[in-house]
């Protein structure tokens, strides 16, 4: 008996663990796809799972932040949803590629057009957005679930850091540190090819100079050669002038 009566209060303490663990687990999120960082831009999912055992997900809006206006916001079309962008002019002026900014977005719908997100299973929305904020580390979208069954769950409270999760907690974008080390790495790489440029300079000088002193000793070697034949041609033809009169001498006597 009493060894039921722990089993069933387990069983109890487990069952309640997870029902408050559930939220945890299941809710609206969003990732990106590689790196989202600061001053860049990224494609990010918002991963809606389902919740409900009895109705479907059949709509999804996601506001997004107005104190980080973002430029650019371009839904990836995904089969049985329809995207609708709301926009609305910026609090500040924006720029983008040195053009002024008049609209961004602030929301975007999707609405089923069929049976949307069914029990037991979950959607990914992409969507592509940019440029990131410089100046902030995270950026919050609230988002609103619909259900088939009119039931509607709004995914708003801003989780804050160093307190537990709400209960239904808003979507957070966690932002990298810029990506700024490839400009180093080009920096690094320039370096070593002016360095490698600079060796290649040099060794050509070093070149050019052995080959000219290789140059002024061949005609120095040349000229000692040529004096050379000189008097050595000038001696056999003087040595051949000789021996012709004493020819010509013993033919006389």
């Amino acid at each position: 008996m009493k060894t039921s009566r722990i089993a069933a209060a387990g069983a109890v303490s487990g069952i309640a663990v997870l029902a408050l663990s559930a939220p945890a687990f299941a809710h609206v999120s969003v990732q990106p796809e590689g790196t989202a960082a600061k001053g860049g831009y990224a494609v990010v999912d918002f991963k809606v799972p389902n919740e409900r055992d009895n109705a479907s997900t059949t709509k999804l809006e996601v506001s997004f932040p107005t104190d980080h206006p973002l430029a650019s916001v371009m839904p990836q079309p995904v089969p049985g949803w329809k995207a609708e962008v709301t926009k609305a002019k910026p609090a500040k002026p924006l720029e983008s590629h040195g053009k002024q900014i008049t609209e961004v977005v602030t929301k975007v719908t999707w609405t089923a057009d069929g049976k949307g997100v069914e029990p037991g299973y979950f959607q990914k929305f992409p969507v592509s957005i940019g440029a990131l904020p410089e100046d902030a580390d995270q950026l919050v979208f609230k988002a609103i679930q619909t259900y088939s069954n009119k039931e509607v769950v709004r995914w708003i409270e801003v989780p804050q850091e160093g307190q537990e999760e709400p209960e239904t907690p808003a979507p957070v974008l966690e932002l990298a540190a810029a990506e700024d080390d490839a400009h180093g790495a080009s920096d690094s790489s320039d370096a070593k090819a002016d360095d490698t440029e600079a060796a290649a300079r040099n060794t050509a000088a070093d070149a050019s100079s052995s080959d000219s002193g290789s140059g002024d000793g061949s005609d120095t070697t040349a000229r000692v050669l040529g004096i050379v034949g000189i008097v050595v041609g000038a001696a056999g033809v003087g040595y051949g002038v000789l021996a012709g009169r004493r020819r010509d001498s013993g033919a006389t006597a």
